[in-house]
């Protein structure tokens, strides 16, 4: 069977960033050497998101659109667009333009040998503030869980759609996706890809929702991991 793949885009108030996304993720699709959907996944937006998202999605038959009743946040919808993907491979990117869609051609050629491969932002081109919060975020998640991802939360990822149909999920869980691969015993290939200033808008996290909110994920995540079942059968002797 050969492989397709769904681009997920969890989209929250990002009217000053679409066009431009759709531009570069357009280009994408046409260079991409297998059939590519997106599907944007509207999180509750209150600006004219929901316009532009119905716009591109009567435009384009490779947009699809799944509009949730409320703001429930990043985990619910990654979760959503996952619940509704039917392609062999998922992937993942945030609308602000940080990460490019291009970065994904070079992931591709990693599969079916890793069941996600998972980008390494270079050089990043964000306030101190949050590179900080991010760098202390990651080293305490690296010693709490040891599971030897670089940049967990980088929104530019690419998974085998049976591993990441069958991740247990709760609120938060977006910053554990690596990590809960290798719980089910998947294996993660990393790579270094391109970072970008935010083109428009405003970030949604702060220093708050950066560390204090990981925090108390990660011990959520240890709670978990340490209940979690997993077992082989043995062969009938």
């Amino acid at each position: 069977m050969k492989d397709e793949l769904t681009i997920i885009v969890p989209i929250f108030n990002e009217e000053e960033s679409l066009s431009a996304f759709f531009l570069e993720m357009d280009k994408f699709v046409q260079v991409c050497p297998i059939t590519a959907k997106i599907l944007l996944v509207n999180d509750g937006s209150t600006d004219s998101s929901p316009v532009l998202i119905k716009d591109k999605c009567g435009q384009a038959v490779q947009y699809e659109a799944l509009f949730l009743d409320g703001n429930y946040g990043l985990s619910t919808a990654i979760k959503a667009g996952i619940d509704h993907c039917t392609t062999t491979l998922i992937g993942y990117i945030d609308a602000d333009l940080q990460t490019h869609p291009a970065d994904f051609l070079s992931y591709l050629d990693f599969f079916p040998e890793y069941d996600m491969v998972n980008g390494i932002r270079q050089n990043r081109q964000d306030s101190l503030v949050k590179k900080i919060s991010s760098k202390v975020a990651n080293k305490y998640r690296r010693f709490m869980i040891n599971d030897n991802i670089e940049d967990s939360c980088c929104p530019l990822k690419i998974i085998k759609t049976d591993r990441a149909k069958a991740l247990p999920f709760f609120t938060g869980m977006h910053r554990f996706l690596p990590a809960l691969v290798q719980l089910q015993g998947g294996t993660v290939k990393q790579l270094p890809i391109t970072h970008s200033p935010r083109y428009a808008g405003t970030a949604k996290y702060h220093l708050h929702n950066r560390l204090i909110g990981p925090f108390f994920d990660i011990l959520a995540f240890r709670w978990m991991r340490s209940r979690y079942i997993s077992y082989t059968t043995a062969p009938l002797s």
